[in-house]
């Protein structure tokens, strides 16, 4: 009986720490819900708040928990009481300085600076002004720094990409090869550029740029149409398919191994060549998720990589491996670009990788990457409504769409959740502007913490809740 009576003991007490978690973390929604109206000025300074009881009815609570909510805002100075008058919001000039929030960024893609180990790239740039100090004073190779090409090599090895260092060249970042590649000609002497849709936005802008007759082809969580690709491959001229297989932007999804191997058999029989960009190669925690380029298509593949992700964007480094066919005319249209990417740029990835750091540091950001989207993938199941999950990547990469009600006007959502400290981008600037869009947006987690996230999601989930209806027809994909 007394070995009973203190199992129910103990059963008791962990019922009512359980309830005390609940009600806790109950009142803590509660408290941010309030909050936020009155930071986004629904309830307006000077205006009086909802009674305790008409507040309690509203979130389902005990008065008590009302009573708490409202001492702890007015603890943090942004309500006052009046002695029978009940709860107002106080003045404007009071309340502004206490607003000044961190803003959540989903819209970013470039790495939060305090993920960079920003002491050891000051040892790296000492170490490469004394070894590369004479190339500092003339104009070396445009195709890049051979010792650096050479360790680009072993870098692409391990993704089961096998150039030889003649085959490599070193760009300004991943804007200036594309920018490049769009405008010069090909080997195959063909003229169209066929992109997915959507696709990069900075791709779009060098096609625009280069004045280029692009096509657009859909790609949606299911992938791509292959009957539409075979055609446009067959009768359109296509100088090459430029495809982000991996984590692609802004769906974040990714092409199977039989996706690639099948785009790289088409790609010889078409003798169309394909621009891969593997930006996100180093972030991937699968092992056998291999580039387009290792399925037998080294005659027809460019593989652009980017460092940006990893390292810092302002090196404005990137590498491709060419097929040998391109060497000669890409010397050319490189040296005439900028004749040569910055020594110093080149010297610092050159003594990171030798180092052993890139390696480290690229194992950290994948861990911590698989992380945000994994926890971003949890908080958007749980809050957010079905229809609007458009694309969630069950773990690795940067990126994941929403797909708004064809009801509810993009731009507009996009201003609602700007005012509200969060940051997003439209998914129409990802479009060729002659391409129907559906209505998404883009969410990046490089800059967000797990926490963000869950407090940025519930943001979108309440906007989504309050967004005026329009009369708004929708978008649908363009299909072929």
């Amino acid at each position: 009986m007394i070995v009973y009576s203190s199992v129910w003991v103990q059963i008791s007490h962990q019922i009512i720490r359980v309830g005390r978690i609940f009600m806790a973390n109950k009142k803590n929604t509660i408290l941010q819900i309030i909050r936020a109206d009155i930071v986004n000025g629904l309830v307006k300074p000077g205006e009086k708040l909802p009674s305790i009881r008409m507040q309690s009815q509203r979130f389902g609570c005990s008065l008590n928990t009302i009573i708490s909510v409202y001492r702890e805002l007015e603890d943090q100075f942004l309500i006052y009481s009046r002695p029978k008058s009940g709860y107002f919001v106080v003045a404007k000039e009071v309340l502004l300085p206490l607003l000044q929030t961190k803003r959540i960024d989903f819209a970013s893609a470039a790495p939060d600076p305090s993920s960079i180990p920003q002491t050891d790239f000051r040892q790296c740039l000492n170490k490469a002004m004394e070894l590369f100090e004479t190339s500092i004073f003339t104009y070396p190779d445009p195709q890049g720094l051979l010792s650096l090409r050479h360790e680009i090599v072993k870098l692409f090895r391990r993704q089961q990409v096998f150039p030889s260092a003649q085959q490599v060249f070193i760009f300004s970042g991943t804007q200036q090869a594309l920018h490049i590649l769009a405008g010069m000609p090909f080997p195959n002497g063909k003229t169209n550029i066929l992109v997915e849709q959507p696709t990069f936005w900075g791709m779009l802008a060098a096609l625009k740029t280069q004045r280029q007759t692009v096509i657009g082809i859909e790609r949606t969580p299911d992938g791509i149409d292959w009957a539409a690709l075979e055609r446009h491959f067959q009768s359109n001229q296509i100088k090459f398919f430029y495809t982000i297989p991996r984590f692609h932007n802004p769906l974040g999804t990714s092409y199977t191994g039989e996706d690639k191997q099948r785009l790289a058999e088409l790609a010889k029989i078409y003798d169309v060549y394909i621009v891969e960009d593997d930006y996100l190669a180093d972030l991937d925690t699968d092992s056998k998720a291999d580039p387009i380029r290792a399925y037998n298509g080294a005659s027809h593949v460019i593989y652009l990589r980017s460092f940006s992700k990893v390292m810092l964007p302002g090196l404005r480094i990137a590498a491709a491996a060419v097929p040998d066919s391109f060497i000669p005319i890409l010397q050319w249209h490189k040296h005439s670009a900028d004749l040569s990417t910055s020594v110093l740029s080149q010297g610092v990835l050159e003594i990171y990788m030798k180092s052993g750091m890139y390696a480290h540091h690229a194992k950290q950001m994948q861990s911590l990457y698989n992380r945000r989207i994994k926890h971003l993938r949890e908080v958007s199941q749980r809050l957010l409504p079905q229809e609007c999950l458009y694309t969630i990547p069950s773990c690795g990469g940067l990126f994941f769409s929403i797909q708004l009600p064809d009801t509810i006007d993009q731009d507009d959502m996009v201003n609602r959740l700007e005012n509200r400290g969060v940051d997003v981008l439209s998914g129409d600037r990802h479009f060729l502007p002659s391409f129907p869009k559906p209505n998404l947006l883009r969410l990046s987690i490089i800059r967000t913490d797990e926490q963000q996230i869950e407090e940025g999601i519930r943001i979108i989930s309440e906007e989504l809740e309050r967004a005026p209806l329009t009369s708004r027809s929708p978008k649908p994909f363009f299909r072929l």
